[in-house]
């Protein structure tokens, strides 16, 4: 399995159901809005894929996606996530 050591995914609410459930052996968690809310509050677990999105999406590349195929913009994904671990780490020394 490519990510075996993925054990549990949060999602929001166009995550449900039963083909993503069934796609793969990884648990996901729907993250929902507590009933009654009004207006913006903050999720339990949902702005940690926000705050990782927001980083992303610095890199002018994968602010639009005119990507051919999934291979290279898994391949920018990567080079975005390196982007942002080399600068957390000089950041550390």
């Amino acid at each position: 399995r490519r990510w075996a050591f993925v054990e549990l995914c949060f999602a929001d609410s166009g995550y449900a159901g039963d083909r993503v459930a069934n796609a793969s052996r990884i648990r996901v968690e729907i993250v929902r809005k507590p009933k009654g809310q009004v207006g913006f509050t903050v999720h339990a677990r949902r702005w940690v894929v926000e705050r990782f999105f927001a980083w992303i999406n610095r890199n002018r590349r994968l602010a639009k996606d005119f990507e051919a195929s999934i291979a290279s913009v898994e391949a920018f994904l990567y080079a975005a996530s390196v982007m942002l671990l080399l600068r957390r780490s000089a950041r550390c020394k």
